[in-house]
């Protein structure tokens, strides 16, 4: 079961550490939550599981408990000290393996070059989420199924629609790649400390035939939703010639007019912007 408020205040006070606002550490205290993630992933029995950001260890246990291998990343050193006590018994025998590291930066822990299919069950820490799903993408070492708490406002700009403010890049990648299963809705008290906005438990599948962005890809249509209210083809003459020449011909292949702006264009035809090495 997750520590109460007052056992989750007790140990955190032993360990001389207080919440760090810019990590995003809320501590998980509502055991039925720590469930519903796991019934929500509903994985296969032995499945290795990633966990960005394991904080004191709740959710760790649960996972271990039901016999799946967790790689696990954690950035904070104390946190990641008591970890490694805590779950002595669980790293001796290989069944867990603690990196402490940054996230972002090993966006999948220690998880094996040659791991075949893995999930990612997480209270993604607040501050990295898009960092991190961003990194990930990047990997081209996607998990079948990623049951994720972030903030509300999060999921809703990951996937939102086609012509809503907050429609994105990433909304673009991540539908190119998963699907948004299901969500369920978290109040903010089964957090210490309270954070200020409601979460949600997100659960995404990969798709039967995933797409990845290229990494030159990626830069630009990032670059582009920095102008999102602009015309599409007002934005591709200020690219290079090989990139507005690329932009112009798959538009022209996929009947969208100049004049649509960023945010009106489906996250499918998207997919047809394959231009690598356009910087």
């Amino acid at each position: 079961m997750p520590l109460t408020p007052s056992e989750t205040t007790r140990l955190l006070g032993e360990l001389g550490h207080y919440p760090k606002k810019k990590l995003g550490q809320n501590f998980l205290i509502d055991g039925n939550i720590v469930e519903k993630s796991i019934d929500m992933a509903d994985l296969p029995a032995g499945m290795p599981v990633v966990e960005i950001g394991p904080g004191l260890g709740t959710l760790t246990r649960k996972l271990l408990e039901g016999g799946h291998e967790v790689h696990a990343v954690e950035i904070d050193k104390t946190l990641f000290g008591n970890l490694e006590s805590s779950l002595e018994s669980y790293t001796e025998n290989k069944r867990l393996t603690l990196t402490h590291g940054d996230a972002v930066k090993l966006p999948t822990a220690s998880l094996p070059k040659e791991q075949g299919d893995y999930a990612v069950v997480a209270n993604l820490p607040y501050a990295i989420s898009s960092a991190w799903l961003e990194s990930l993408l990047a990997t081209e070492r996607l998990p079948v199924r990623m049951v994720l708490m972030l903030q509300r406002e999060a999921v809703d700009r990951m996937w939102a629609k086609c012509g809503t403010k907050s429609y994105s890049a990433l909304s673009i990648f991540l539908h190119a790649a998963f699907r948004h299963h299901k969500s369920h809705l978290v109040s903010r008290r089964c957090f210490h400390p309270v954070p200020s906005v409601d979460s949600v438990l997100a659960r995404m599948d990969i798709l039967p035939n995933p797409f990845l962005f290229s990494a030159p890809d990626r830069a630009l249509i990032r670059r582009i939703f920095t102008q999102r209210r602009k015309q599409i083809g007002s934005i591709a003459r200020q690219e290079d010639d090989a990139t507005r020449s690329g932009i112009l011909d798959w538009l022209e292949r996929k009947e969208l007019a100049q004049t649509l702006r960023p945010e009106q264009i489906e996250p499918e035809a998207w997919l047809g912007l394959a231009m690598r090495g356009s910087g």
